[in-house]
């Protein structure tokens, strides 16, 4: 990107069911961030023009970047699938209907996509051509950077690494399809779900790290570790990648990061042992970042 490229202001959203993030990029700088509650417009219809509320806040830009909840065709700026946590939202042409009503560019992806990107071009990913992203939060995402960019699969739905099978005598598909898979197990939501069976007052991070000194409270926390490890190891396993990247709400706290990195490391051959676990350096902002990435290459 030349020196005219870093001059261009993009507007970024970040969309999920509960929240969404808004900000301006430029010069590879992200200002004016804002965090809105959503949710009470938690339909896709709502969502939309609350996005168009905010991001004609912003002023005029030359480009809009968003990263968003679902499973994104990115070629044409389509949510292919969303779920329940934003009804009306499969099918929503966020790019068509963005593009006219601001008349420019818009880019549009998933939000572990978008967060991969932007640890890839401005954090954790810097340096590294090839790596795993795996965030843990309500649930488990993923995202795979080959050669710099997204690798999204043949129908955009790649890194689903939530649905991978890691309980086979749990799985019951034609009830729940993600019955035995690791994001059953490996989330936030299974961590605080596996402590509240133990103490049902630690409803957060932050109680749950202030009782650790509680025997009970840590086995709890081990499990989940030992729990997130078994799949972490199966996909170095499988891309043999020379980083992983670790987000989310569950991976906020030194303890838990620090405990699920050692445990990795024992867990994989040895000859996969030279890859690099860290957190992610973006926090909750890579995903606009990522947004911000992606608009400026369709302004280039």
């Amino acid at each position: 990107m030349n020196n005219r490229d870093w001059q261009m202001k993009i507007a970024v959203l970040d969309i999920d069911g509960a929240v969404m993030k808004a900000g301006l990029f430029k010069d590879g700088s992200l200002t004016n961030i804002s965090r809105y509650d959503t949710r009470d417009s938690r339909d896709g219809e709502r969502i939309m023009e609350k996005a168009k509320e905010i991001l004609h806040s912003l002023g005029e830009v030359d480009g809009i970047g968003i990263s968003t909840a679902g499973q994104v065709d990115s070629e044409k700026g389509v949510i292919r699938y969303a779920n329940l946590n934003i009804p009306g939202y499969t099918g929503m042409d966020v790019a068509g209907r963005l593009e006219k009503e601001f008349h420019v560019p818009v880019a549009v992806e998933n939000d572990v996509n978008a967060a991969a990107l932007g640890e890839a071009y401005y954090g954790a990913g810097i340096g590294f051509n090839d790596f795993i992203c795996v965030t843990y939060d309500t649930g488990v995402g993923g995202a795979f950077v080959l050669e710099g960019d997204i690798y999204r699969g043949s129908s955009f739905s790649a890194g689903e690494v939530g649905a991978m099978i890691v309980h086979p005598e749990e799985r019951q598909a034609s009830r729940d399809m993600y019955s035995g898979c690791y994001e059953k197990y490996a989330s936030l939501t299974a961590l605080l779900n596996g402590v509240a069976k133990v103490d049902g007052t630690l409803t957060d991070m932050e109680k749950i790290f202030s009782a650790l000194h509680r025997p009970e409270i840590k086995e709890a926390v081990e499990h989940w570790v030992e729990e997130t490890v078994r799949g972490l190891a199966s996909l170095i396993h499988i891309f043999n990648p020379s980083c992983v990247i670790l987000g989310g709400g569950a991976m906020e706290n030194e303890y838990v990061f620090e405990r699920v990195k050692k445990r990795v490391l024992k867990e994989i051959m040895e000859s996969y042992r030279h890859v690099m676990i860290t957190q992610e350096a973006l926090g909750d902002k890579a995903g606009l970042f990522g947004a911000a990435y992606l608009a400026l290459k369709k302004l280039i």
